[in-house]
């Protein structure tokens, strides 16, 4: 890209702009684009800077920074996680980010990544089961109602073909508003008064709570042999959904085994269980699904290469929209040793 000049102003894409590059372009097709692109990085993974995520735990909650950058761009994500938020009316999960010029160190985009990450994350888990899920698979299981199901199950849709979704959460509220919002999407959607009931006849299994816990959202006898479970709950220390019987089961695969060993289900086994690297799936370099019987599980977390992705789409799509709003974030004085002058001569 041409770097930045002197006098430019940084494109920030609120909350609100955001909204609208999701409904001008259909949600579906982001999904479907976002998936496209998180693959295409994958599949070039040493070209990139990785670190597990920067994170400050309390006993509410977790702050993150996710970094990552390849020889062009530099990105970054900063991100909460805090269950009880929601008694309070508050978001679980809030994000921005930002994506830089490896040339200059300018910053070239900032952008809400509330909805971007949720985008982001039901794209990645859409990737993953077309590589893991049984073939033919058309009927999911969505367990946990909250904020990401919906994304969840159109980009299982949009990605994979799936064409039934089967939902429950603890609060029939959350089943009741995840089934409202899917009216109309093509799914068709059945409300399950238990996750034993959610699970029957589902070819994919989505675990996707919020609690700060250890908890057994799938007991071992729920998950029977060809299924493949997208656990997306569990992602930082201390917080599981699976029982341990279930991943000895399984044929395990992950993002980044440096900070899934932590924050994964697979922090309940063995530093050294045997797990697979999805890049590597994607690459040919390591088998994915190698027969009907066999359990896959995507133990995953979310890792800073997805957010890197979901940041560079935006910044190759936004501008042709007009919906952003510039920034004035970058000091350019005329002699770029004399930034006190231009303070003062602000006077």
């Amino acid at each position: 890209m041409t770097p930045p000049s002197k006098k430019a102003l940084v494109p920030f894409v609120s909350v609100a702009n955001m909204m609208a590059f999701v409904n001008l372009t259909g949600i579906e097709k982001v999904l479907a684009d976002l998936a496209q692109v998180i693959e295409a990085d994958f599949r070039r993974w040493p070209e990139f800077d990785k670190t597990p995520r920067v994170a400050s735990h309390s006993n509410v909650g977790v702050i993150e920074l996710m970094p990552t950058a390849d020889a062009s761009f530099y990105g970054f994500k900063y991100v909460n996680g805090h269950p009880t938020n929601t008694r309070a009316g508050l978001q679980t999960v809030t994000a921005f980010g930002l994506l830089a010029d490896v040339q200059t160190g300018y910053p070239v985009l900032l952008t809400e990544m509330t909805i971007l990450t949720a985008l982001r994350t039901a794209a990645m888990s859409a990737l993953a089961a077309k590589h893991l899920a049984p073939k033919g698979a058309r009927t999911m299981a969505m367990i946990g109602n909250g904020a990401q199901s919906e994304f969840q199950c159109l980009a299982f849709k949009a990605v994979c073909g799936i064409d039934t979704v089967r939902l429950y959460d603890i609060d029939p509220a959350a089943t009741a508003k995840c089934a409202r919002n899917l009216a109309g999407s093509g799914l068709t959607v059945v409300t399950c008064k238990t996750a034993e009931a959610a699970v029957e006849g589902a070819e994919i299994i989505t675990t996707c709570t919020a609690d700060k816990q250890y908890a057994t959202i799938l007991t071992d006898n729920m998950v029977g042999p060809g299924v493949h479970i997208n656990a997306i709950g569990g992602d930082c220390p201390g917080k599981t959904e699976l029982h341990r019987d279930i991943l000895l089961r399984s044929s395990i695969f992950v993002e980044y085994p440096p900070q899934t060993r932590v924050e994964g289900e697979i922090q309940q086994l063995d530093a050294d269980h045997p797990v697979i690297e999805l890049w590597e799936v994607f690459l040919g370099k390591a088998k994915g699904r190698t027969d009907s019987r066999q359990i896959t599980l995507f133990d995953s977390v979310g890792f800073a290469i997805e957010d890197f992705s979901a940041l560079c789409y935006i910044n190759a799509h936004i501008r042709e929209t007009g919906l952003f709003e510039d920034l004035d974030m970058l000091a350019d004085p005329d002699d770029p040793r004399d930034l006190f002058g231009m303070v003062q001569r602000a006077k």
